[in-house]
Parts: C-alpha cells; structure tokens; sequence
C-alpha cells in the first residue's frame, strides 16, 4: 500500500493528512515506543539489581556482560515488537509479555538463572508508569519543546526586524495609542518564552513501589535492604526521572496534567497570536504572497485566504480539548487503581500531535507574510486623534485639572484631521515654548513611547 492508499483509510489526520507530525512524534507515543520503553525499564531494572543487589544467584553474573543483556533492549527492533505482540496474544497481557519475550532472549544468552529476576518485586504499573514518563519525557524535550522554541525564535526574529514599523493599535476594536509591529511580536515572543520555562520546570515523575506502592513483594524477598532508598536510586539515576515516594499501585499522573496545563497554555497563546494575524490580516497590515499555483477560493479567483492562521486554530482546539479531556480523567482512580486511566494515557501523544501541527500551521501562515508598510502608514495618518492622549496627559502636568475633558470635547467620536490637532495645540498658551513644539512635532507614527525599545529586552 502506497503513501495515498494507506492516507485513505486512516481515521486521525494526524496519521495521514499530516503524517510529519506523526513521523515526529512516532518514536515517543506509539504503540511500538510504549513497548519499546517497556523493554528498557525491564532491562535497567535487571541491570540495577545485578550492580547494587547481593544475591547468591545474581551473584553468577558476570557484571563485565552486562552489555549483553542491555543490548537486548538497545538493539529493539520491528521484530522485538512483534515477538512481544505475538507472545501478548497469548498471555492477554501486555507487561507480562515483555516479561516473558525478556526471559527468552536470556534464555537464548545462556543466561537461565537470570530470569526468575526479570521484573520482581513490580507490578505491571511499575514498568508502565515509568515508561510513560520516559516517553513524556524524550517526546516533549526532542521534539515539542524544540519546535515550541524554534517557533519563539522566529517571533522573537520578527519582533526585532520590524522594531521600527508604527502601527496604529486597537484597543476594543478602535482605533488607539500607537504601537509597533515588533513590539507586539516581542509580547508573544515573551509569553512563548515564559510558557515553554513553566513547562521545563515541571519534574517528571516516576513510581516504583509495588502493588500498592508499600514494597511488600520486593521487601519480603530481600528484608534487610533500604528499598525506599534503593527504588529512588533506580529511578532518578538508571531512569532519569524524578522519584514519587506516595503512590497507591498508579503514579497520580500529576505531574502529567501539569505537562498536560502547560501546553494548553501555550496553545492558548498560539490561537490569540492567529486570531491577531487574521484581524491584521484582513486590516491589511499583513500582505500575502501567493504561491504559483494555489488557489483561494473555488470561486473568487483573487482571494488569498489566511487558511494556514485557520488550521492552526483548529488544531489547537483539539489538542486542547485532548489536554482537558486527560487532565480531567487522570487524577482521578479508585481506591487503590482502576484501569481507565490505561486506555487514556495512549492519547497523550495526540495532544502532543495536534500541538505541533498547530505550531507549524502558524509558522508557514507566517512565512507568506509581509508587513505592508503603506497601508501601515495610511492608517495612522488618517487618526490624529489618538494625540488627544498625549495632549492632554501635557496639559494635566501644567495643573489643568479639565485637560481630559477638553480634549474629550474635540476629539472623543469624531474623525480629527491634523489641522485641527495642531491648531489646538499651537492655542495652548499655558505650556513652555519646548513643551507646546514636542506635540507639533508628533505624530501618530512617531507617538510609540519605548515600543521600539523594547524589542530589544533579551528573553
């Protein structure tokens, strides 16, 4: 089946109209990573006892071949994968298939003795919850995290390119105190940046206790060992996740719904960033380029419709109706586990998924535009009343306590011309000689405070 046949039939966009995210994000969120992940926990669980507990069976190991026994899960492959689905037909059970695929390549290795060892002490959670957090953890640091941030780089990019460029700014649809284009971009630029540092703070999170998370299986077998201290070793230091102390038989999958909050903030800011383009856009501050070839409309042969800020607006939507759906869902279990947190969990790359294309629906809507400088200028030209603001704010430092009220009078709904603005101002006998030609020498364009200043504040 070729790349359009398979497109027909699959159900999620993500698996076939925008097959790159799932390219992206397939070696972290798919069936094939879970198990995979799944191996690799098994696999360093194995390794941790051989170098940190004493046993007269372990004790058989050669520690020199400890490469042989982690190659089983360095050198997983489609046929590991399917070894494992064939074995789980069976069993109807999912972690004790690669338990069982495990003991058989030891078994291969000449290494029988070792398989009584191959997930003792765990529960099936145990090698889920660090799997999953595993996969969170490598999908949101190699791929979103990196698109998140190469995507802030470009706005950042903008913000400094068009420091300069004035533009009149709406405030409740109306027209307003100026500001720039790369002003505005530095604001985004600043929440992205913000966003993605609340997300890099969240520590990921990993149990690995037992049945009930009390470590009674393990601490039966081997009593006179400290396996809190032990399993803490394993996580934080074979893993690289952070270790939960207090759990029932599941991880609370808190840290999760924080991961989870985070990119839905960000997604949040991506579709006010979209819905500011579309309205710029269709104010004409933003051209389009058209693409040769493309078409906009199946009727209207001259539109160049916005459709990428669209799309991205829709994919966001579903990522965070993902994020929601999971961060209500996951918290909640009861008493000590129930499985309907299980079948939740294998939509979390989903969110991830939807995000990204978000992401990348909004940079391409980017890359055809340009700022349209004439139109820019036209509209500030044509509002000379947001000068009303500075007068008056001019007039109040000399004591006119009515200053607002004067200005309100000429200018509040009306259409001011500059002749009229600077007649006023000329007829204000009460300022200084410098301070009367700062307001004739402003106009809206020149009327931006520090915006293009502030373009220039590191992240």
């Amino acid at each position: 089946m070729d790349k359009q046949q398979f497109e027909c039939f699959t159900l999620s966009p993500l698996d076939g109209r925008y097959a790159s995210i799932k390219d992206a994000l397939g070696e972290y969120f798919s069936e094939y990573a879970l198990v995979k992940y799944r191996v690799f926990v098994e696999i360093q669980w194995l390794k941790f006892l051989i170098e940190n507990v004493e046993s007269d069976v372990l004790s058989k190991f050669n520690k020199d071949n400890l490469g042989q026994i982690e190659a089983i899960s360095k050198n997983f492959n489609y046929d590991s994968f399917k070894a494992i689905k064939d074995i789980e037909a069976i069993t109807r059970h999912d972690v004790k298939a690669v338990e069982y695929f495990i003991g058989n390549q030891l078994k291969d290795m000449g290494y029988d003795y070792l398989i009584s060892f191959v997930h003792i002490g765990c529960t099936s959670e145990d090698i889920n919850n660090t799997s999953y957090a595993c996969m969170i953890k490598h999908g949101l640091n190699d791929v979103w995290l990196k698109k998140a941030k190469e995507f802030t780089a470009v706005i950042n990019k903008w913000a400094v390119e068009h420091k300069n460029d004035a533009m009149l700014a709406h405030t409740h649809g109306q027209p307003a105190t100026p500001t720039t284009i790369g002003k505005e971009f530095k604001v985004y630029a600043y929440r992205f940046t913000s966003s993605i540092e609340n997300i890099e703070n969240i520590k990921i999170k990993a149990k690995f206790n037992g049945a009930t998370g009390n470590y009674s299986a393990i601490l039966t077998a081997f009593p006179q060992l400290d396996w809190q201290t032990l399993n803490k070793k394993f996580v934080e230091e074979y893993l690289g996740l952070t270790y939960n102390p207090l759990t029932t038989q599941i991880e609370s999958h808190d840290y999760t719904c924080h991961i989870l909050d985070g990119i839905r903030h960000f997604n949040n800011v991506l579709v006010d960033f979209d819905v500011d383009m579309w309205l710029y856009i269709s104010m004409e501050y933003f051209k389009q380029i058209p693409v040769k070839g493309e078409v906009g409309s199946s009727t209207m042969p001259h539109k160049v419709n916005p459709i990428r800020f669209e799309n991205s607006e829709a994919n966001v939507d579903m990522s965070n109706n993902i994020c929601v759906g999971l961060s209500n869902k996951l918290p909640r279990s009861r008493m000590q586990r129930d499985l309907s947190d299980s079948s939740s969990q294998r939509n979390i790359g989903l969110a991830f998924g939807y995000s990204l294309q978000a992401i990348s629906e909004t940079t391409n809507g980017l890359a055809k535009c340009v700022v349209n400088k004439d139109k820019l200028s036209a509209d500030l030209n044509e509002k000379w009343e947001v000068l009303a603001e500075p007068i008056q704010t001019m007039l109040r430092k000399y004591g006119i306590s009515d200053a607002y009220d004067q200005l309100k009078e000429l200018t509040r709904g009306k259409n001011i011309s500059q002749e009229a603005i600077m007649k006023f101002a000329k007829g204000l006998d009460v300022l200084s000689d410098e301070d009367r030609q700062t307001l004739l020498d402003m106009t809206p364009a020149s009327y931006i405070g520090y915006a293009s200043d502030l373009c220039d504040i590191d992240l």
